[in-house]
């Protein structure tokens, strides 16, 4: 199979798993806070993509959030989230995925995301155009879904995904720059899965998306698919935090502008 029916495969049984085991009883354990979990579930599902992959593409790098770590010699490297949205996932919501990102060169070719509980699977890449459950996704090009192109809407008009953890609003330097851009949005949404989110950017059922501080497992897989599906993703440095931005041309230029207007100094 190529790289995207693999990554299809491993998304579908990864999150599959998870979902089973949570069925049959999870407790969580906390990493950096409350709201930052990990069950047994998540190291299952890493530890099974692993596998699956270390069989598969024997020559390929593995990263992963749970710790899993392969050098490779192709100059590839798989990026996984076992479970993004393991607050939600522990606590009974069905806002959680598993995601699956291919880098080459340094820059990502792949992302994979499938939510279980809703049987969502988006996919798509440099030379595949994204698509959910098989459709493809054409919301930000000329004629898309709704008969307009979403590429050109301003912020303004559009909902806003986002996540900022209650602790941080503490922090002026990392406040100011998401208050600015959290109201530059027509509503807000803050859900607590960004690669959901990011599958619903792509598809149209959110209209951008930004945060700061995406490990790379949190932002490959959505950014992947996000462009695949004709949308555009910007990554801006203010008051020493990285901002991750994702939507339609207009839509991502305005949120740095009005992250970058919160600039201390």
């Amino acid at each position: 199979m190529d790289d995207f029916q693999l990554a299809e495969a491993l998304v579908r049984e990864a999150g599959t798993l998870a979902l089973l085991m949570r069925q049959a009883g999870l407790e969580g354990r906390q990493k950096t806070s409350i709201s930052d979990v990990v069950t047994a579930a998540d190291h299952a599902a890493e530890a099974y993509v692993l596998d699956q992959l270390r069989r598969c593409r024997p020559d390929d790098g593995i990263l992963g959030e749970e710790g899993a770590s392969v050098a490779g010699s192709s100059g590839r490297t798989w990026v996984i989230d076992p479970v993004d949205g393991t607050y939600n996932f522990l606590h009974g919501s069905t806002y959680w995925c598993s995601a699956l990102a291919l880098k080459a060169a340094g820059e990502v070719v792949l992302g994979a995301i499938f939510q279980p509980e809703e049987d969502k699977l988006w996919l798509g890449g440099t030379s595949r155009a994204a698509t959910l459950n098989g459709e493809r996704l054409t919301s930000f090009r000329p004629g898309g879904t709704g008969g307009e192109s979403r590429s050109e809407t301003p912020v303004a008009e559009l909902s806003a995904a986002t996540y900022i953890h209650p602790g941080w609003l503490a922090d002026p330097m990392c406040a100011m720059p998401w208050h600015a851009a959290a109201t530059s949005a027509a509503t807000l949404r803050m859900f607590g899965s960004g690669s959901c989110d990011l599958g619903r950017v792509a598809d149209g059922g959110l209209g951008c998306w930004f945060q700061h501080s995406c490990p790379e497992w949190d932002w490959l897989p959505g950014k992947a698919i996000v462009l695949a599906a004709g949308g555009a993703a910007d990554v801006v440095r203010v008051n020493g935090l990285e901002w991750f931005i994702a939507g339609g041309t207009t839509a991502v230029q305005q949120l740095r502008t009005a992250l970058e207007s919160g600039s201390v100094g």
